[in-house]
């Protein structure tokens, strides 16, 4: 065997190992996809051993975006760390501020003001939708269609608008803390939040014309990509991966947190034989099942938030005492369903105001690991599609 080096990259290979049958010849090669690529949603690096358009191998390589998030946990108060949960998701920060936050408030048996926790559950399905819509316009992007893109983040513009009156950011909020939340709502917000709902509710049926039974997207989505859900469970994936593939599993109904167990919704999961409108359109488990599964989870979103400004209470946003919080001696890990998965936090007190220990488990770091596995035998031209489906931020990969 010899290998020679391609463009100057010691780590992209040919391998000359040749297969014959009758005037059939065929080579190996070593392609990086990323870490600089279109497809890969972040700066994900994935090593393809390809034989022509086959893949026969694709092994991940994380760590360009490590920032020492758990380190720095351990270094800080927890109110001074929920900036840095922003941005390990920062497609779904306010979902992060909550996790984390939660995990503090069961430590130290803080109890949380209804009127936050109801400012909680509409933030965080909110920004469920916005980050839904990044997924689902990029996509459509990825698999060459350019007009969803622009519709999706036209809509997801509306949320950022909401949020940035709510707490005066559009990105990384900062918006729940520990306690409860930031800031109150301004006048007029609730209003301008109901009009957004009454024009994005059909939106999402437009997608669907558009894109979600678009024929070439079908080609591209269905029966690629498909994750039984034995592999699913081994693998450890949450969320949308794991409900796609045929199990309704989600935390804010098995395990409610932040009164989740008020409201009425459903849970879309993977089922053969397809959709009610569309019967042939599903293979559980595939590229297409996890897209779709999103476009139902805003709708479901849509209809949590009505319920919350329904009934949303009167009284305190965050709880009293909280100026000189101390983490007491023991331990805790709290998980809640952020738009990726379960995103977990184990904090460890040890009686000073700064935590002994803290680690993020996140969901994109486990829906990942599954693409060794997945990706073999698949065309070069599904690994966009994979990938898009399994939605990570490499920022919570990384950490």
């Amino acid at each position: 065997m010899s290998e020679v080096s391609l463009l100057g990259q010691p780590d992209v290979l040919m391998d000359f190992d040749r297969s014959e049958q009758g005037d059939l010849q065929t080579e190996e090669m070593l392609v990086n996809m990323g870490p600089q690529h279109p497809a890969t949603h972040g700066v994900l690096r994935v090593i393809l051993r390809t034989d022509g358009e086959m893949v026969l191998e694709a092994t991940p390589h994380i760590g360009y975006l490590h920032r020492c998030a758990e380190k720095i946990g351990e270094n800080l108060k927890p109110l001074q760390f929920i900036p840095y949960t922003d941005r390990m998701d920062y497609l779904s920060a306010m979902n992060n501020n909550q996790g984390y936050s939660l995990a503090v408030e069961r430590l130290c048996g803080i109890e949380v003001p209804p009127r936050a926790q109801a400012l909680r559950v509409i933030f965080a399905e909110l920004n469920r939708i916005a980050s839904h819509l990044v997924t689902v316009g990029c996509f459509g992007l990825d698999m060459g269609a350019f007009t969803p893109f622009t519709w999706c983040f036209r809509e997801r513009e509306m949320v950022l608008d909401l949020f940035e009156a709510a707490c005066g950011a559009r990105l990384t909020y900062s918006c729940i803390i520990p306690g409860g939340v930031t800031f109150d709502l301004p006048d007029g917000w609730i209003e301008r939040l109901r009009e957004f709902l009454d024009f994005f509710e059909p939106k999402v049926r437009d997608y669907n014309g558009l894109l979600t039974y678009n024929q070439i997207f079908l080609k591209r989505t269905t029966s690629v990509g498909v994750i039984p859900l034995k592999d699913a469970i081994a693998y450890g994936l949450t969320g949308v991966c794991l409900r796609a593939s045929g199990i309704r599993w989600d935390l804010r109904k098995v395990r409610p947190y932040d009164g989740y167990e008020k409201y009425d919704f459903e849970i879309p999961i993977g089922l053969p034989g397809g959709t009610a409108d569309r019967p042939e359109c599903v293979v559980v488990g595939d590229c297409w099942s996890r897209y779709y599964m999103r476009a139902l989870e805003m709708l479901q979103s849509v209809r949590i938030i009505r319920q919350a400004l329904d009934k949303l209470p009167e009284g305190d946003i965050i709880a009293p005492k909280l100026k000189n919080l101390k983490l007491p001696d023991d331990e805790i890990y709290v998980e809640v369903e952020n738009p990726r998965g379960q995103l977990g936090f184990y904090v460890r007190g040890d009686g000073s105001a700064i935590p002994y220990r803290v680690k993020a488990r996140g969901p994109s770091f486990s829906n990942l690991s599954i693409t060794s596995q997945v990706c073999r035998n698949c065309l070069i031209a599904d690994m966009p599609a994979f990938i898009a489906s399994i939605d990570i931020v490499m920022g919570e990969v990384d950490r």
